[in-house]
């Protein structure tokens, strides 16, 4: 398993940058615009650490942060997703988000805590019962 980055939802993206880049002095390392999904996602790091990020999730929509909304997840990359989630699953974990596409899970820590897994690499093919499993809970 490799660390890949936490998610923060900001309200202003351009007070945030000043802040994590001019001010804190970490780098953008790259930036994704989903017109369609209307959100942009910005990732920092520090200079010499670029596989420790920060991404941080910007929502073009005006939207209230309460309750800790603000922080997202962590993110990790496994090298086979399917087998992670069964053992996950096998130890009593949730799958909130099951790897339907061979990509991307999400489970919850004890805390609440939304944990995204990613697979390493290209996604895995299609493959049951994760294919056709539904959402359970909110992640």
């Amino acid at each position: 398993m490799k660390y890949l980055h936490t998610m923060v939802r900001v309200n202003n993206l351009e007070k945030s940058l000043d802040f994590y880049c001019n001010k804190l002095g970490l780098i953008e390392v790259r930036r994704k615009e989903f017109e369609k999904g209307r959100f942009t996602l910005v990732f920092l790091a520090a200079a010499g650490n670029e596989d420790a990020q920060v991404e941080l999730t910007y929502n073009w929509d005006p939207e209230e942060y309460d309750e800790g909304r603000n922080f997202g997840h962590l993110a990790y990359a496994v090298e086979d997703i399917y087998a992670t989630c069964q053992q996950l699953m096998d130890s009593g974990v949730t799958i909130n988000r099951p790897p339907r596409d061979g990509y991307m899970a999400f489970v919850r820590s004890p805390d609440n805590i939304s944990i995204e897994l990613l697979q390493n690499g290209e996604p895995l093919p299609p493959e049951e019962p994760w294919s056709s499993m539904p959402n359970t809970g909110n992640w």
